[in-house]
């Protein structure tokens, strides 16, 4: 499902060359977790967008459902996203404007689901906000908010889901509800699930992890 291979990352800055990540490999099947950890600033969420798409590697190759993205423009990474990835980030990114349901049905009715609208409302269901369909984002919690974000994501029905420190902004019990939602789901639908985490405890619950210090791969394997 995941193949990276050598992926590397230098940008140019007023004082010389700076490599944020250097010689990252990893495989990832169907429907297994991923936690990738370190410290703050050791290229963690670079990795991830990397792996998504959403940013290109200095060399190296990654591979997502057998597509090498690498080798495509932003149009094409767009296409393989649009049909194979969702996310969760630490910021949730609701539209203020739109009603919980409407946030979520949001990227269904741009793909032309007719559906949109009750696939959302399921999945609102899923999440435990079904009483709360007609609420806006500000109306909502912090933890109510990354629920709708969860949801949002799951309900494109993604093959591959990318999460960005999904409860760094939540309280210790809403996050650990966050997290056993996404574990939920992730088991129920069969999504991989790929995961930036400095919780320890989170990061043992993956299948794999990866250990990045300084941009540098320390450590893949089974999670203890």
């Amino acid at each position: 499902m995941i193949e990276v291979s050598n992926i590397s990352k230098q940008v140019t800055t007023t004082e010389g060359t700076l490599t944020i990540l250097d010689g990252i490999n990893l495989s990832l099947a169907a429907g297994e977790t991923l936690a990738i950890v370190g410290p703050s600033g050791s290229g963690k969420s670079t990795l991830l967008g990397i792996l998504a798409g959403l940013d290109t590697p200095s060399s190296g190759t990654v591979s997502l459902n057998g597509k090498d993205i690498t080798r495509m423009d932003e149009e094409g990474r767009a296409a393989v996203r649009a049909e194979t990835v969702g996310f969760v980030f630490q910021s949730f990114h609701l539209l203020p404007g739109l009603t919980a349901l409407e946030n979520v049905a949001l990227p269904l009715e741009l793909k032309g689901d007719n559906e949109a609208l009750k696939t959302a409302a399921y999945y609102l269901q899923r999440v435990g906000l079904d009483h709360r369909t007609s609420h806006y984002p500000r109306q909502l919690s912090g933890g109510e908010q990354q629920r709708v974000a969860v949801a949002r994501a799951f309900a494109c029905r993604p093959m591959i889901l990318f999460a960005d420190e999904p409860t760094g902004n939540l309280d210790t019990g809403t996050g650990e509800k966050i997290n056993d939602l996404l574990f939920e789901l992730n088991k129920e639908e069969g999504t991989t699930l790929v995961l930036v985490t400095h919780e320890h405890n989170l990061a043992a619950r993956c299948g794999q992890r990866l250990v990045i210090a300084a941009g540098q791969q320390v450590d893949e394997g089974s999670a203890a």
